[in-house]
């Protein structure tokens, strides 16, 4: 055995990925992993327009997973699991949705272990609430304005220094009625002491945004970000598309196009393409077109579906990214999935399924990472397994008693509590809510 291959075979065996036990972790790498999957809540999820960020997070000092999740109105809801004694709290509502399917709850926990819920009030503010004790989902929350940005989609991270990230969407027609109504750009806020204080990346950088066009001829000045991913390298990986009226004129999310990459380095606050191209603290549309550009996509609603879809996923594989993404088919109906790897030099897209809404992914070791996906109208969360950002492979079906519109993976999560389920409501008005709120995890036996 060569050198390199002991200290990649001791990177595999070392890595803190999965709590289970060894016997598990083996058929887990094996693709033959059995998941347990318990509703913590009945029919009370609402339709949320939310993205696979920031779910929930595992408190290794106190042994609780805790989630959050959209009821009635949108309204935001956490619950505990305590690991200790295999038991789930009841729902508590922290926090007013406005009834508004955008004002989706997000979860980080701040280093001086409180929890913090982040919402996107629907191009008015971000807000953010505060649990009243740390390491505690129980009491009554505090409520916080951080901006008034016009902010919708907050995506909160959280440094290993304990700074405190928020990206989010600004639209800035709202705030400057001579704009148009599909220029929508990316900025972001930080705090330093967990989540007292907070500055804006144009306090901080100088520029009015930090991902975004004012110009196009194709009017697609908006940026809907699928996922960002914070790695442990620190480098937070950012898949995007872009949206607004195309050639039609100013048309909010009218058509979707192209999909885009970067990742963003906290320490410097500068954004860097897949080769390593430095783009300094500001991403426009000469930069994305130039250098982040991963797929073109025509300007088309093939089957009156959004292409790209809002959510895609991002992950790397030994340092080199890959995105998961999927559109609607023109000609049969079905939704196309398709997968991007960068290969060190150019980006590879090829076609891996059809007909699946890929919600979400998780790694399992270097090489290999687990994807969660939906089929529209049915129930239950198929898995698949992509090995090298390359081959993509069914792995096993976890049954739901209904359909799931959401899955989020718990930050540095411990079975039983791995991936949340936000059941789909049967109405997209969010005064309906009848979905099941479901966590599944790897079976310990």
């Amino acid at each position: 055995m060569t050198r390199l291959l002991r200290g990649v075979m001791s990177a595999v065996l070392l890595l803190p990925l999965v709590a289970v036990s060894s016997a598990n972790a083996t058929a887990e790498l094996q693709g033959k992993a059995k998941f347990t999957v318990t509703t913590t809540a009945s029919s009370v999820a609402a339709r949320s327009d939310r993205r696979p960020v920031a779910g929930g997070v595992y408190d290794r000092k106190v042994g609780k997973t805790f989630i959050s999740w959209a009821g009635q109105y949108e309204d935001s809801y956490v619950q505990t699991y305590d690991h200790r004694k295999a038991t789930w709290s009841a729902p508590n509502r922290i926090a007013d949705g406005d009834s508004d399917a955008h004002n989706y709850p997000t979860m980080v926990q701040a280093r001086d272990g409180h929890l913090l819920i982040f919402r996107g009030m629907h191009n008015v503010e971000l807000r953010m609430s505060r649990s009243p004790q740390p390491h505690s989902a129980d009491g009554a929350w505090e409520e916080t304005l951080i901006s008034k940005n016009a902010a919708t989609y907050p995506m909160p991270f959280v440094t290993r220094d304990g700074t405190i990230y928020v990206f989010f969407r600004e639209t800035t027609g709202d705030l400057d009625p001579t704009v148009p109504t599909d220029t929508r750009p990316m900025l972001y806020v930080v705090s330093k002491d967990n989540g007292r204080t907070w500055k804006t990346s144009t306090e901080l950088t100088g520029h009015k945004f930090a991902i975004g066009s004012t110009s196009r001829a194709d009017n697609m000045n908006e940026i809907y970000i699928g996922q960002l991913r914070l790695e442990d390298s620190g480098r937070v990986r950012i898949v995007y598309t872009l949206a607004g009226g195309g050639f039609e004129g100013n048309k909010h999310d009218r058509y979707h196009r192209n999909i885009y990459y970067a990742w963003f380095d906290p320490r410097n606050l500068h954004f860097y393409s897949a080769s390593g191209r430095d783009l300094g603290t500001q991403i426009d549309d000469a930069d994305q077109e130039q250098h982040l550009k991963v797929a073109e996509t025509p300007l088309t609603l093939p089957n009156n579906v959004k292409s790209p879809d809002y959510i895609q996923l991002v992950g790397t594989t030994l340092g080199k990214p890959f995105l998961l993404w999927f559109m609607g088919d023109p000609d049969k109906g079905q939704l196309r999935n398709y997968m991007s790897t960068w290969n060190g030099r150019s980006w590879e897209t090829k076609e891996v399924a059809r007909g699946l809404r890929t919600r979400e992914m998780e790694p399992i070791d270097p090489f290999t990472w687990r994807v969660y996906a939906t089929e529209d109208g049915k129930p239950n969360v198929n898995t698949y397994l992509v090995r090298f950002g390359r081959t993509w492979t069914p792995e096993t079906v976890i049954p739901t008693a209904k359909p799931v519109q959401r899955v989020e993976v718990v930050q540095n999560f411990r079975d039983p509590a791995r991936a949340i389920f936000s059941g789909a409501s049967s109405q997209r008005d969010v005064a309906i809510a009848d979905g099941d709120i479901s966590v599944a995890g790897i079976s310990r036996r």
